[in-house]
């Protein structure tokens, strides 16, 4: 079996340009879900160092009992919120964002053993929790997911996607973060019901999808909107599948992102243009999308293999008009891509790194190494890899990975930056 397959465990251009003072306001530097407020790996706006090249950021607090796992951080006025495993149990768990203090734990699910899954690459939840309004949106590794109480961790409704939904375990576990959308949760179970809508406030079920019959794989749904039409989109092993919001019925679909082992990265969209990229051979897509009646019809601009972008699973961000994210080609390359014209426009060695993951914020880069625990930051370039300094994990876990490396993705908020490898987690002080 090819590696390391198996988090997800993956860009609508839409932050506004906010003018902030050096103290960020309270909810206004938020980190709410996967992939930030617009799940477009883009942290909120907030003023932040340009450079670590005299001194590292400084340490605030770190937290050692968060569990096995690969779940990112949620933030969310002055909350963290992640998951993870220990004592056969799995957990989601509140923080106090400024201190690192345990404010609540809920068991929301059993822990998954190795009749689940493949634990070869390691166990534990890989999905990062979706904060919206009162509530807090869990899923298990199994497949439960769970909506809670964001005050006390309380579950309002629990339901889980095999026994309830039809769905079946991917391999490496189920890895997607949940959607919130208004009064919905959509997620992706997988099989006949493929994705489905959930009432928040209950956990029924509003809609599945219709005429698509497709494995769950590790990639995050988002949200779009072409001519008045919106769509929610993600992958599956035969590639990029798109609905309508409101029925769930198939309006697109693009095979050239998929492959037979694993499907993980999130999609970006930029206005009608729709980027994906995936491992395995796989490489890179870009479709224009247009409205055409009860479908949209989706145009290739290209799709590239080869030496080019194919980004395991520490997703990509596009900042003007570059696709930068770490590509497997070449045993591991941090790559710099033209959306439009998919020309590659600079590789940078990562050695002993394989892979890595990687969000932006305040104009800079934030690029996670997977097994040197090492974060770059890198100035956003067309020409080069400009890196601007360069901090080390304080220490890491004495967890066993297995054949795992260091999976969670990078989060900025409120001045900080939160990084974790299994039941560590570090918040460093990037405020300038």
């Amino acid at each position: 079996m090819k590696s390391i397959a198996k988090v997800a465990c993956v860009s609508l251009l839409g932050a506004s340009t906010l003018l902030l003072s050096s103290f960020a306001v309270a909810g206004d530097a938020d980190w709410p879900q996967w992939r930030g407020p617009n799940r477009d790996g883009h942290a909120a706006p907030q003023e932040l160092k340009k450079s670590w090249d005299d001194a590292a950021p400084r340490l605030r607090w770190s937290f050692t009992s968060a569990g096995r796992g690969y779940s990112a951080v949620s933030i969310v006025d002055g909350r963290l919120y992640t998951m993870g495993t220990h004592d056969e149990k799995c957990f989601a768990i509140c923080l106090n964002a400024k201190t690192g203090e345990k404010i609540w734990e809920t068991e929301v699910a059993r822990g998954s053993t190795a009749d689940d899954y493949n634990h070869g690459w390691g166990g534990g939840p890989r999905s990062t929790p979706t904060v919206d309004g009162d509530q807090v949106f869990v899923l298990s590794d199994i497949g439960q997911l769970a909506a809670l109480s964001k005050a006390d961790g309380k579950i309002q409704w629990s339901t889980n996607f095999v026994s309830d939904h039809g769905g079946k375990i991917p391999v490496w576990g189920y890895a997607e973060s949940p959607l919130v959308d208004g009064d919905r949760v959509v997620v992706t179970p997988g099989e006949a019901n493929f994705m489905i809508a959930l009432d928040r406030k209950t956990g029924e079920k509003v809609w599945s999808s219709q005429g698509i019959n497709a494995p769950a794989q590790y990639v995050s749904i988002i949200k779009g909107d072409v001519g008045g039409k919106s769509f929610y989109v993600t992958a599956s092993k035969p590639g990029l599948f798109a609905v309508d919001t409101q029925s769930g019925n198939q309006v697109f679909s693009d095979s050239t992102t998929g492959n037979n082992v694993a499907v993980i990265p999130t999609p970006v969209l930029s206005e009608n243009l729709l980027y994906h990229t995936s491992d395995y051979g796989a490489g890179n897509t870009l479709l224009k999308l247009k409205a055409d009646s009860d479908k949209i019809a989706a145009e290739s601009v290209y799709h590239l293999a080869g030496k080019s972008m194919m980004n395991h699973h520490g997703g990509v961000v596009l900042h003007d008009g570059v696709i930068y994210g770490c590509t497997r080609a070449n045993g591991g390359m941090w790559l710099a891509q033209d959306l439009e014209s998919g020309e590659t426009l600079w590789e940078q060695k990562m050695r002993p790194n394989h892979s890595g993951s990687i969000c932006f914020a305040d104009g800079m880069l934030y690029c996670y190494n997977d097994e040197e625990g090492s974060v770059v930051l890198v100035e956003p370039n067309r020409a080069e890899w400009k890196p601007k300094g360069t901090l080390t994990l304080p220490r890491e876990t004495e967890l066993p990975r297995d054949k795992g490396a260091i999976w969670a993705h990078p989060v900025v908020a409120d001045q900080m930056l939160i990084i974790r490898d299994q039941d560590l987690i570090f918040a460093f002080d990037i405020a300038r």
